[in-house]
C-alpha cells in the first residue's frame, strides 16, 4: 500500500532536462543526470517536504523516446500509470531549441488526459534563451514557469507555484522519523525490481530479462501494517570491467549510495545460482558499513524441489561468513511467498538496532567476557578493558576504554563481538565497537565496578 501524499510527475521529451529539474527541486542527485537520451526509465520518486507541506515527485522516462534495449514499451507504460496517479503535472520543454513537433504531442496527450498542468521552460540561461519560453505560451496551460534547473535558476518560484496548485492536498505531514528506509541490493537479475512491485502492489519498476534493466536508485514509499517504509530498488551490481558507460557507472554508485543511506539492507541471492564474487562483494561493503541486513533467497520456489532450507542456510553462512548475524528469508516475490514476514523481520532488525542497553549491564557482559576468554599477551603486557559505554544507535555503537588499543588482536575483537552480541539485544545486527586508551590512573575503572 503507498503512502497517500499528493504527486507532481514530471513529463516532457527526451532531453529536456527532466532529471535535472527533479534533481534540483529535490535538492540532491536523486535522479541520474546524462546527455544521453532515454536515460530515465522507471517512475523515480522522492519524498519532498516544505515546511507543514509533502509532495511525491516523480522523474519519468521521455515520451517518445526509443530505448536501445527494445523497452520502449515498458516505458511508456511507467508514464501512462504515473499520469494515471498525478496531482499535478510538470510539463517540460527546452527553452533554447524552442517547441518541437514532439512538445506539441506531449501537450495533446496531456489535454485528453484533462489533468492540471504547469508549463516549465528549461534550460534558460540568459535573454537569448528565451524564444521557448514565448513559445511555451501557445501550449495553452497558462503562464508558464521559466527556469535554468542546471544552474538552480527559478526553481524557488516554481515549487511556490507547485504547492500553491496543490492547496490543501499538500497539508499533510512530512515522512515521518520512524520511517524504514529499505535498500534492495544484489546483482543482475536476482529479482529486485519485481520484489519492490509485489511490496508495493503496484507496477512501480520495469521487470525484464534484459540485465541492467534499472538505472536509478529509486526510492518508493509503502505501508505495511502499523509500519511504514521506503523500498529503494537499486540497479544490479556487476563486475567493474563490464560496466560499459557512464549511465553504468552512476548506476553502480547510487547502489552502494543506498546502502549507506539504508535502515535495512534487502541483500537478494538468486537460489538458482551459486553465491558469487560480486555477492560476496556487496555483503562486504554491507559489514563494512555496519546495516542491519536481511540475506534474502529469491526464486526459492524454483530451487526447493533440490535443497531443504536449512541445507541452503548452511550454505549460504559458509559463502558470506561477514553476515553470520544476517537473519536469512526464503520468498518468491513472483508468488508472494513470505513477503509479510520479511517486512516484519526488518521492522524487527530496525528496532533492534535503535535499541539503547543501559551502562550496567554492558559492563557486567564485558567484565564476564574478560574473565572467559582474556587477549593474548604481547611483550609481557595485556589488554584491558576499564569499562565501555554505548555512544550511538542506528547502529548500535560502544566505546571501550582500555589499557592500549594495540594489545586486542582481530581474532580477540571478534569473539568479543561474538559475546556482546550473543548477550545484549543485538542478536541478528551489526555493533560497532571502538576501543580507545585511558590514561594509567583510570586502571582503577574496571569493566562491572
Amino acid at each position: 500500500m503507498s503512502l497517500e501524499l499528493p504527486r507532481v510527475v514530471i513529463v516532457g521529451r527526451p532531453n529536456v532536462g527532466k532529471s535535472t529539474l527533479f534533481n534540483a527541486l529535490a535538492g540532491r542527485r536523486v535522479s541520474i543526470e546524462d546527455p544521453m537520451a532515454g536515460v530515465t526509465r522507471d517512475r523515480v520518486s522522492f519524498v519532498l517536504g516544505v515546511g507543514d507541506r509533502s509532495v511525491e515527485l516523480i522523474d519519468t522516462g521521455g515520451i517518445g523516446g526509443v530505448d536501445e534495449q527494445l523497452l520502449t514499451a515498458e516505458i511508456d507504460r511507467q508514464i501512462a500509470l504515473a499520469l494515471q496517479l498525478a496531482d499535478l503535472v510538470l510539463f517540460v520543454v527546452d527553452g533554447k531549441l524552442g517547441l518541437q513537433p514532439s512538445d506539441r504531442a506531449v501537450a495533446e496527450r496531456l489535454r485528453q488526459l484533462g489533468l492540471p498542468v504547469l508549463a516549465v521552460v528549461n534550460k534558460v540561461e540568459g535573454p537569448r534563451d528565451q524564444a521557448g519560453a514565448g513559445e511555451a505560451h501557445a501550449l495553452g496551460f497558462g503562464e508558464p514557469s521559466v527556469v535554468s534547473a542546471r544552474e538552480r535558476l527559478g526553481i524557488t518560484d516554481l515549487l511556490e507555484r507547485v504547492l500553491e496548485a496543490l492547496g490543501e492536498a499538500a497539508v499533510v505531514p512530512q515522512m515521518p522519523a520512524d520511517v524504514i528506509r529499505l535498500a534492495i541490493v544484489g546483482r543482475v537479475n536476482t529479482g529486485k525490481s519485481t520484489l519492490v512491485n509485489a511490496l508495493v502492489g503496484q507496477p512501480r519498476m520495469i521487470v525484464s530479462d534484459v540485465p541492467g534493466t534499472t538505472r536509478d536508485a529509486v526510492d518508493v514509499p509503502f505501508t505495511h501494517g502499523a509500519r511504514q517504509f521506503v523500498a529503494i530498488d537499486t540497479a544490479g551490481i556487476r563486475k567493474e570491467k563490464t560496466i560499459s558507460d557512464s549511465v553504468e557507472f552512476y548506476s553502480q554508485v547510487r547502489s552502494l549510495r543506498a546502502i549507506r543511506r539504508a535502515d535495512v539492507v534487502l541483500l537478494l541471492v538468486d537460489a538458482t545460482q551459486d553465491i558469487s564474487r560480486i555477492d560476496r562483494q556487496i555483503a562486504g561493503e554491507v559489514q563494512e558499513r555496519a546495516v542491519p541486513c536481511v540475506l534474502v533467497v529469491t526464486k526459492w520456489d524454483l530451487a526447493r524441489e533440490r535443497a531443504t532450507t536449512g541445507q541452503y542456510e548452511d550454505y549460504v553462512r559458509k559463502a558470506l561468513p561477514g553476515l553470520a548475524w544476517a537473519p536469512i528469508a526464503f520468498i518468491s516475490a513472483q508468488d508472494g511467498l513470505n513477503l509479510g514476514p520479511l517486512l516484519e523481520l526488518a521492522a524487527q532488525l530496525h528496532d533492534q538496532a535503535g535499541v539503547r542497553v543501559g551502562t550496567g549491564e554492558l559492563n557486567r557482559v564485558l567484565q564476564r567476557a574478560q574473565e572467559k576468554r582474556r587477549p593474548r599477551p604481547q611483550g609481557g603486557r595485556v589488554g584491558k578493558i576499564f569499562y565501555g559505554s554505548q555512544v550511538a544507535t542506528h547502529p548500535p555503537t560502544l566505546v571501550l576504554f582500555v589499557n592500549d588499543a594495540a594489545l586486542f588482536e582481530d581474532n580477540w575483537r571478534r569473539y568479543l563481538l561474538h559475546e556482546l552480541q550473543a548477550n545484549l539485544p543485538y542478536a541478528e545486527v551489526p555493533l560497532r565497537l571502538q576501543f580507545q586508551a585511558r590514561a594509567p590512573d583510570d586502571e582503577g575503572r574496571r569493566a562491572g565496578e
